[in-house]
C-alpha cells in the first residue's frame, strides 16, 4: 500500500498457512520436516520420543491441539539446542530429554519477569488468594507476552454493587487503563445482566468492577466471565472459593465462548498454587516450578 512499485516488482502474491491441521499423515510428513531439518544442519539423528517430543511442542507453537506450526525457524533452533546438549550428554543421538531440556532452557532464559511477579505473589506482594471464599472477588487469568515468550497471571478481580439505575462501572475505562475489547466485554456482561434480571422493573443496582494492583493497560474480553462471577457473588453475597480462577468471555445471552492462551494461564494459577502448597507445608517458600515439567 506504501510503495507504488511493490505491484510492479512482485506480480503473484501468495498467503502461506502459519499452521496445517493435525493428523496422522500431517505427523508423518512433520516428521520427516524434522528430519530434514537435523539433515540440513548436520545435527544428530533423532529418536521416536524425540521426533513425538517435536511434534507436541509444534503444535503448543500454534497455541491449538488441532494444528501444528509451520514456522521451520522455530523448530530448526529447537534441535540445534536439542543437539548441543545431546553433545554435552556425549550421546549419538538426540532423545527426547534432550528436545525437553532445550525447552526448558529457552524458557529460563526468557522467565526473569515471570520469576518476580510469581515471587511478588508469593510473598503477598501482590495479593492472590489460592485458599478460603470471598465476597465479590475471583481470580482472574491474563497472558503477558515478552517477545516469543508468554506466560500466564493470576488476578484478583473484585466487584462491589449497591442501590443505582443498573449501570456497571467499569474502573479500568474510567481511568483509561481498559481497552477498547475490555470495554466491549463489560458492556456485554452489563446487557446479560439487564436481560437477565430487568426484563419487566428497572434494575436498581449499581457495580462496580476493578482489576486489583493492575497499573498497565486491561486488554480483552476473557476477563469478562470472572467479571460476570464477582457481580453475581456480590449481588447474592455468596462467596467464591478461591483456589478457583476463572477465564473466558460471556456473550448476550450468558453463553461462555473460547479464548486464547488456555495453557499459559493454567500453567501460570497451577505453578502458583503449588508454590503456596509446597510454602505451607514446609514453613517457607521455594522457587517456583517451570511449567514444562
Amino acid at each position: 500500500m506504501l510503495d507504488p512499485e511493490f505491484a510492479d516488482l512482485f506480480k503473484v502474491a501468495a498467503d502461506f498457512e502459519e499452521t496445517i491441521d493435525r493428523s496422522d499423515d500431517a505427523h508423518a510428513y512433520y516428521a520427516r520436516v524434522i528430519g530434514s531439518l537435523a539433515r540440513r544442519d548436520q545435527l544428530r539423528p533423532l529418536d521416536k520420543q524425540a521426533v513425538a517430543r517435536a511434534v507436541e511442542h509444534g503444535a503448543r507453537l500454534a497455541e491449538d491441539a488441532e494444528k501444528l506450526t509451520t514456522h521451520q525457524r522455530s523448530l530448526a533452533d529447537l534441535l540445534k539446542e536439542a543437539d548441543h546438549w545431546a553433545g554435552k550428554a556425549e550421546s549419538r543421538i538426540i532423545g527426547r530429554e534432550h528436545i525437553q531440556r532445550a525447552i526448558d532452557q529457552q524458557i529460563h532464559r526468557a522467565d526473569r519477569i515471570r520469576k518476580h511477579i510469581y515471587e511478588a505473589i508469593e510473598r503477598g506482594i501482590l495479593f492472590i488468594d489460592t485458599a478460603g471464599a470471598a465476597v465479590g472477588q475471583v481470580n482472574g487469568l491474563s497472558v503477558l507476552s515478552l517477545g516469543d515468550f508468554s506466560f500466564g497471571q493470576p488476578s484478583r478481580i473484585t466487584a462491589t454493587t449497591r442501590l443505582g439505575a443498573g449501570k456497571v462501572i467499569d474502573i479500568e475505562r474510567e481511568t483509561e487503563l481498559g481497552g477498547a475489547i475490555h470495554s466491549k466485554g463489560v458492556l456485554i456482561l452489563s446487557s446479560f445482566l439487564a436481560a437477565r434480571y430487568a426484563r419487566e422493573r428497572a434494575f436498581s443496582v449499581a457495580a462496580s468492577l476493578v482489576f486489583e494492583q493492575s497499573y498497565g493497560q486491561v486488554e480483552g474480553d476473557s476477563a469478562s466471565l470472572a467479571e460476570l462471577c464477582a457481580i453475581i457473588s456480590s449481588l447474592a453475597e455468596l462467596p467464591i472459593f478461591q483456589h478457583f480462577a476463572v477465564t473466558g468471555s460471556v456473550n448476550q445471552h450468558g453463553r461462555v465462548q473460547p479464548i486464547g492462551g488456555v495453557n499459559q494461564k493454567i500453567e501460570g494459577f497451577f505453578d502458583v498454587c503449588v508454590a503456596r502448597a509446597w510454602g505451607a507445608s514446609k514453613g517457607s517458600s521455594f522457587p517456583l516450578p517451570t511449567s514444562s515439567t
